[in-house]
């Protein structure tokens, strides 16, 4: 069994790493732009394909590399992904006896989000080893919050020579987990997701407290429940799973990918312009829609998406990012960005992660007046940026990066674009093909 996603446009890209974005300003935006499936769901999906045996179909899939990552994670388990049109990903998985239990090192070291195949396997197989995940850098995000619940269901764990090993039962005898209550220390996305992928198998119920709400936790409930799961509170801060005894294969759509949108949406910030977000949803993203709309953008939910505008400059407002529904750390690249042009003063709080302003040194290289001290920065608007050779350092910071060079005189190289491949499909076309000057080599 492999992996057949991993072609193409996609593939070809993640081999060239010298590549730039290079971008020159070019004027209000226009048009309309799609935003495709989410990232932080779709791979909790391929992860959820594990729980039982027969052919799943996921829909709205976006091309980027992080599918391709999890593919090849899956793929190494067992399973057989194949991309079948443009959007859609068949994924077989195999009986039970024929599924792997380690993902190595040099797979889920790409990519953070690998670790949310130890909670399926644990259900499913009772043993998982699992290396110790990788990805960005936002400094440190430990996965005792994922063992804690797990070990709260029964399951076992040993960490050494950078594995995580779980177990239920004995070596020779693999047991199942069983129903728990839980409570998070933290409402954490990927331990949310990793724990109720594990509940919909164990025996009796688990109540998961302080859970995660986000659109994308409710995303991977409804194809557990498309799969046979019983799973209720999925969006609210109590989620109750009650165990069955087998799951079926599903079909399942991938919701909207609520980041890529901020994106365009913060680009129009930049730019000016008038754009129409297709997809795009404003009740996935309230909090961000109140702060755009502060620094006076126009924002209007439309049947087909979102109708996103500016006309002048941007006003300065503080900003903390909080867990969903607040402002998202995923968000907070983008809104730097604005506030380095806006007109006033703003402040932005990181409460999430600890290193996610290093960015903050590239915006600094293209004039940007940005002042950091612990998880405050301090954004002083100007003018106009200048355009410099920079480097992304992640995926959303990148982006951001290449936004930046919307507002910007002269000429932005962005490198580092095999970060930006990760969470975006093409995003040189995507935004040239709304009137941004963007292309790459």
């Amino acid at each position: 069994m492999g992996s057949e996603v991993a072609h193409g446009a996609v593939a070809s890209r993640h081999t060239c790493s010298v590549e730039s974005f290079v971008v020159q300003p070019n004027g209000p935006l226009s048009g309309t732009i799609q935003v495709g499936g989410a990232k932080n769901s779709v791979l909790k999906l391929m992860a959820a394909t594990l729980l039982c045996e027969g052919r799943h179909v996921l829909e709205n899939v976006p091309n980027i590399l992080d599918v391709c990552v999890m593919a090849d994670v899956i793929s190494h388990l067992g399973a057989r992904t194949q991309r079948s049109g443009l959007r859609q990903i068949v994924i077989d998985s195999p009986a039970t006896k024929d599924v792997g239990t380690e993902a190595p090192y040099d797979l889920v070291e790409r990519m953070r989000a690998s670790i949310v195949v130890l909670g399926p396997l644990l259900a499913r197989c009772g043993f998982a080893r699992v290396s110790m995940p990788g990805g960005d850098d936002f400094g440190h995000r430990p996965v005792d919050i994922h063992l804690n619940g797990l070990s709260a269901m029964g399951a076992e764990f040993e960490t050494s020579h950078g594995y995580i090993e779980g177990r239920v039962g004995s070596a020779t005898s693999p047991g199942r987990l069983v129903g728990a209550n839980v409570v998070l220390e933290y409402p954490s996305h990927t331990a949310t997701d990793n724990l109720v992928m594990a509940a919909v198998l164990a025996k009796g119920t688990t109540v998961i407290e302080n859970a995660a709400r986000e659109p994308e936790v409710c995303d991977l409930a409804s194809y557990l429940r498309s799969m046979g799961a019983r799973i209720k509170g999925a969006g609210t801060s109590r989620i109750e799973v009650e165990g069955v005894d087998e799951l079926s294969p599903a079909t399942h759509s991938v919701v909207p990918d609520r980041v890529v949108a901020a994106t365009y949406m913060a680009g129009v910030g930049l730019a000016g312009g008038d754009v129409v977000i297709e997809d795009a949803r404003v009740d996935h993203m309230e909090m961000l829609v109140r702060k755009m709309s502060a620094m006076g953008m126009h924002i209007e939910q439309l049947p087909e998406g979102l109708s996103v505008g500016a006309d002048s400059r941007l006003s300065s407002v503080d900003v903390s990012t909080l867990p969903y529904p607040g402002v998202a750390t995923d968000y907070k690249p983008f809104l730097v960005t604005m506030l380095t042009v806006a007109d006033g003063v703003g402040i932005v709080t990181e409460n999430i992660f600890g290193g996610r302003f290093r960015y903050v040194d590239e915006l600094r290289r293209m004039g940007a007046d940005v002042r950091t001290e612990g998880h405050h920065a301090v954004v002083r608007g100007v003018s106009r940026l200048s355009g410099a050779p920079v480097r992304a350092p992640d995926i959303r910071a990148g982006a951001a990066l290449v936004l930046a060079g919307l507002a910007a005189e002269g000429e932005t190289e962005v490198a580092g674009v095999h970060h930006i491949d990760r969470g975006y499909e093409d995003l040189a076309r995507s935004l040239s093909s709304i009137g941004a000057h963007v292309t790459r080599r």
